[in-house]
Protein backbone atom coordinates (compact mmCIF):
# COMPACT_ATOMS: atom_id res chain seq x y z
CA UNK A 1 0.00 0.00 0.00
CA UNK A 2 1.11 3.44 -0.30
CA UNK A 3 2.74 4.88 2.58
CA UNK A 4 1.78 8.47 1.72
CA UNK A 5 -1.57 7.96 1.76
CA UNK A 6 -3.48 9.98 4.64
CA UNK A 7 -6.65 10.07 6.42
CA UNK A 8 -8.31 13.32 7.85
CA UNK A 9 -10.72 12.50 10.73
CA UNK A 10 -13.30 15.26 11.42
CA UNK A 11 -15.64 14.84 14.86
CA UNK A 12 -16.42 16.96 17.70
CA UNK A 13 -16.32 14.93 20.66
CA UNK A 14 -12.56 15.50 21.41
CA UNK A 15 -11.88 12.44 23.32
CA UNK A 16 -13.48 9.79 20.75
CA UNK A 17 -11.32 10.98 18.03
CA UNK A 18 -8.50 11.43 20.03
CA UNK A 19 -8.86 7.47 20.46
CA UNK A 20 -9.33 6.86 17.03
CA UNK A 21 -6.47 8.96 15.94
CA UNK A 22 -4.40 7.26 18.18
CA UNK A 23 -5.84 3.56 17.49
CA UNK A 24 -5.62 4.05 13.74
CA UNK A 25 -1.85 5.43 13.62
CA UNK A 26 -1.10 2.42 15.80
CA UNK A 27 -2.35 0.85 12.57
CA UNK A 28 0.27 2.15 10.75
CA UNK A 29 -1.93 5.01 9.03
CA UNK A 30 -0.89 8.83 8.72
CA UNK A 31 -3.86 10.45 10.22
CA UNK A 32 -5.24 14.37 11.40
CA UNK A 33 -8.06 14.77 13.78
CA UNK A 34 -10.12 18.20 13.52
CA UNK A 35 -13.39 19.06 15.64
CA UNK A 36 -15.22 21.09 12.73
CA UNK A 37 -16.12 21.70 9.48
CA UNK A 38 -13.43 25.18 9.63
CA UNK A 39 -10.50 23.13 10.78
CA UNK A 40 -11.08 20.72 7.92
CA UNK A 41 -10.95 23.44 4.90
CA UNK A 42 -8.34 24.58 7.02
CA UNK A 43 -6.34 21.48 6.49
CA UNK A 44 -7.40 20.74 3.17
CA UNK A 45 -5.99 23.94 2.12
CA UNK A 46 -2.73 22.78 3.26
CA UNK A 47 -2.55 19.43 2.14
CA UNK A 48 -3.89 16.40 0.40
CA UNK A 49 -5.83 13.89 2.29
CA UNK A 50 -7.20 10.26 0.51
CA UNK A 51 -9.97 9.65 2.98
CA UNK A 52 -12.11 11.68 5.94
CA UNK A 53 -13.71 9.99 8.30
CA UNK A 54 -16.59 12.14 9.12
CA UNK A 55 -19.71 13.20 11.67
CA UNK A 56 -22.56 14.47 10.91
CA UNK A 57 -23.33 16.51 13.80
CA UNK A 58 -20.80 18.43 13.64
CA UNK A 59 -21.36 21.95 15.74
CA UNK A 60 -20.93 24.42 12.54
CA UNK A 61 -21.90 22.97 9.50
CA UNK A 62 -24.13 19.20 8.51
CA UNK A 63 -22.04 16.55 7.92
CA UNK A 64 -23.84 15.82 4.84
CA UNK A 65 -22.95 18.72 3.03
CA UNK A 66 -19.78 18.61 4.24
CA UNK A 67 -20.13 15.15 2.46
CA UNK A 68 -21.48 16.72 -0.82
CA UNK A 69 -18.54 19.57 -1.04
CA UNK A 70 -15.90 16.82 -0.69
CA UNK A 71 -17.73 14.78 -3.33
CA UNK A 72 -18.30 17.36 -5.93
CA UNK A 73 -14.95 19.14 -4.94
CA UNK A 74 -11.95 16.53 -4.08
CA UNK A 75 -11.03 12.73 -5.10
CA UNK A 76 -11.32 12.16 -1.28
CA UNK A 77 -13.07 9.04 -0.48
CA UNK A 78 -15.93 9.04 2.06
CA UNK A 79 -16.69 7.26 5.61
CA UNK A 80 -19.55 8.33 7.80
CA UNK A 81 -19.15 7.64 11.23
CA UNK A 82 -22.53 8.61 13.50
CA UNK A 83 -24.94 8.37 16.24
CA UNK A 84 -27.53 8.23 13.33
CA UNK A 85 -28.98 5.02 12.54
CA UNK A 86 -31.70 5.65 10.67
CA UNK A 87 -32.54 4.60 7.07
CA UNK A 88 -32.93 8.13 5.82
CA UNK A 89 -30.20 9.23 7.24
CA UNK A 90 -27.94 6.24 5.61
CA UNK A 91 -29.82 6.80 2.56
CA UNK A 92 -29.19 10.86 2.66
CA UNK A 93 -25.18 9.97 3.50
CA UNK A 94 -24.70 7.70 0.40
CA UNK A 95 -26.75 10.11 -1.97
CA UNK A 96 -24.24 12.75 -0.67
CA UNK A 97 -21.26 10.50 -1.67
CA UNK A 98 -20.23 8.62 1.22
CA UNK A 99 -18.44 5.38 0.34
CA UNK A 100 -18.66 3.73 3.79
CA UNK A 101 -21.24 4.31 6.66
CA UNK A 102 -20.90 3.40 10.05
CA UNK A 103 -22.86 3.68 13.10
CA UNK A 104 -21.42 4.69 16.69
CA UNK A 105 -20.49 2.89 19.07
CA UNK A 106 -18.31 1.48 16.28
CA UNK A 107 -14.82 -1.25 17.19
CA UNK A 108 -11.56 0.61 15.74
CA UNK A 109 -10.82 -2.09 14.54
CA UNK A 110 -13.37 -2.19 11.97
CA UNK A 111 -13.31 1.10 11.54
CA UNK A 112 -9.44 0.60 10.30
CA UNK A 113 -10.39 -2.49 8.11
CA UNK A 114 -12.53 -0.08 6.58
CA UNK A 115 -10.15 2.83 5.87
CA UNK A 116 -7.99 0.37 4.70
CA UNK A 117 -10.29 -1.66 2.85
CA UNK A 118 -10.83 2.04 0.76
CA UNK A 119 -6.98 2.84 0.73
CA UNK A 120 -6.40 -0.57 -1.10
CA UNK A 121 -8.81 0.20 -3.72
CA UNK A 122 -7.34 3.43 -4.14
CA UNK A 123 -4.05 1.80 -4.56
CA UNK A 124 -5.05 -0.67 -7.22
CA UNK A 125 -6.68 2.13 -9.08
CA UNK A 126 -3.54 4.27 -9.36
CA UNK A 127 -1.98 1.17 -10.16
CA UNK A 128 -4.09 0.76 -13.32
CA UNK A 129 -3.90 3.94 -13.83
CA UNK A 130 -0.08 3.94 -14.32
CA UNK A 131 -0.55 0.72 -16.32
CA UNK A 132 -2.77 2.84 -18.63
CA UNK A 133 -0.61 6.11 -18.97
CA UNK A 134 3.03 3.78 -20.41
CA UNK A 135 0.74 2.91 -23.22
CA UNK A 136 -0.94 5.88 -24.05
CA UNK A 137 -0.72 7.80 -27.08
CA UNK A 138 1.72 10.98 -27.26
CA UNK A 139 0.37 14.40 -27.50
CA UNK A 140 0.84 14.13 -30.63
CA UNK A 141 -1.26 11.36 -31.25
CA UNK A 142 -4.07 12.70 -29.60
CA UNK A 143 -4.03 16.11 -31.54
CA UNK A 144 -7.39 15.06 -32.79
CA UNK A 145 -8.96 14.20 -29.91
CA UNK A 146 -8.49 16.88 -27.95
CA UNK A 147 -10.29 19.90 -26.32
CA UNK A 148 -9.95 23.57 -28.05
CA UNK A 149 -10.18 26.71 -26.61
CA UNK A 150 -11.00 29.57 -29.51
CA UNK A 151 -10.16 32.81 -28.98
CA UNK A 152 -12.70 34.16 -31.65
CA UNK A 153 -15.78 34.23 -29.90
CA UNK A 154 -14.08 32.89 -26.68
CA UNK A 155 -15.51 28.96 -27.06
CA UNK A 156 -14.23 26.09 -25.81
CA UNK A 157 -14.82 23.21 -27.82
CA UNK A 158 -15.58 19.67 -26.84
CA UNK A 159 -13.28 16.72 -28.17
CA UNK A 160 -16.83 15.24 -29.74
CA UNK A 161 -17.13 19.04 -31.78
CA UNK A 162 -19.62 20.55 -29.03
CA UNK A 163 -19.40 24.09 -28.31
CA UNK A 164 -19.51 26.10 -25.21
CA UNK A 165 -19.65 29.90 -24.92
CA UNK A 166 -17.68 31.14 -22.53
CA UNK A 167 -17.74 34.90 -20.57
CA UNK A 168 -14.17 36.75 -20.41
CA UNK A 169 -13.05 35.61 -17.11
CA UNK A 170 -14.27 31.86 -17.77
CA UNK A 171 -11.99 32.18 -20.85
CA UNK A 172 -9.02 33.77 -18.81
CA UNK A 173 -9.34 30.74 -16.53
CA UNK A 174 -9.36 27.87 -19.23
CA UNK A 175 -6.51 29.69 -20.99
CA UNK A 176 -4.39 29.90 -18.07
CA UNK A 177 -5.37 26.13 -17.37
CA UNK A 178 -4.60 25.40 -20.90
CA UNK A 179 -1.31 26.04 -20.92
CA UNK A 180 -0.57 23.44 -17.75
CA UNK A 181 -2.95 21.16 -18.85
CA UNK A 182 -2.61 17.99 -16.92
CA UNK A 183 -0.66 20.29 -14.37
CA UNK A 184 -2.18 21.67 -11.53
CA UNK A 185 -1.79 25.49 -11.36
CA UNK A 186 -1.56 27.30 -8.38
CA UNK A 187 -4.31 28.82 -6.92
CA UNK A 188 -2.24 32.63 -6.60
CA UNK A 189 -1.36 32.02 -9.75
CA UNK A 190 -4.90 31.54 -11.04
CA UNK A 191 -5.79 34.55 -8.80
CA UNK A 192 -3.34 37.13 -10.38
CA UNK A 193 -4.04 35.71 -14.24
CA UNK A 194 -7.98 36.40 -13.43
CA UNK A 195 -6.75 39.87 -11.55
CA UNK A 196 -8.52 38.72 -8.49
CA UNK A 197 -7.51 40.01 -5.15
CA UNK A 198 -5.15 37.44 -3.15
CA UNK A 199 -7.67 37.13 -0.11
CA UNK A 200 -10.97 35.32 1.00
CA UNK A 201 -13.10 37.61 -1.53
CA UNK A 202 -10.63 37.17 -4.47
CA UNK A 203 -10.68 32.75 -3.32
CA UNK A 204 -14.35 32.92 -3.41
CA UNK A 205 -14.82 34.56 -6.34
CA UNK A 206 -12.25 31.77 -8.01
CA UNK A 207 -14.16 29.08 -6.91
CA UNK A 208 -17.38 30.17 -7.22
CA UNK A 209 -15.95 31.06 -11.55
CA UNK A 210 -15.12 26.84 -11.43
CA UNK A 211 -18.68 26.16 -10.15
CA UNK A 212 -20.20 28.10 -12.90
CA UNK A 213 -18.42 26.76 -15.65
CA UNK A 214 -18.74 23.25 -14.41
CA UNK A 215 -22.59 24.33 -14.97
CA UNK A 216 -22.05 24.42 -18.46
CA UNK A 217 -21.47 20.95 -19.41
CA UNK A 218 -25.78 19.86 -19.29
CA UNK A 219 -25.55 21.24 -22.94
CA UNK A 220 -22.32 18.72 -23.63
CA UNK A 221 -23.17 15.92 -22.33
CA UNK A 222 -19.40 14.87 -20.66
CA UNK A 223 -17.95 16.45 -18.13
CA UNK A 224 -15.88 19.88 -18.70
CA UNK A 225 -12.59 18.28 -16.99
CA UNK A 226 -11.17 21.10 -14.59
CA UNK A 227 -10.42 19.32 -11.08
CA UNK A 228 -9.94 20.46 -7.98
CA UNK A 229 -6.14 19.27 -6.39
CA UNK A 230 -7.24 19.68 -2.96
CA UNK A 231 -7.20 23.40 -1.94
CA UNK A 232 -3.78 23.83 -3.76
CA UNK A 233 -5.24 24.42 -7.12
CA UNK A 234 -6.92 23.28 -10.24
CA UNK A 235 -5.71 21.67 -13.69
CA UNK A 236 -7.71 21.11 -16.63
CA UNK A 237 -7.16 16.85 -16.68
CA UNK A 238 -7.48 16.54 -20.66
CA UNK A 239 -5.43 17.38 -23.47
CA UNK A 240 -6.14 20.78 -24.73
CA UNK A 241 -5.17 23.39 -27.27
CA UNK A 242 -5.66 27.13 -28.07
CA UNK A 243 -6.37 28.21 -31.70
Amino acid sequence: MDNNRRVIIVEDDKDFCDSMVEYLRLSGLDVTGVDSALEFYRNIAEAGFDVVVLDIGLPDQNGIVLAEYIRNNTDMRIIMLTAQSSLESKINAYKAGADIYLVKPVDFSELSASILSILGRLDNNHSTKEEAKKNEPTRFQKQESRWKLLRNGQILRSPDGNEINLTAKEFDLIERLALSYNEVVARQDLLSALDYDNNDYGNRSLDALVHRLRLKNKGIGRRIPVKTSHGSGYCFSEAISID
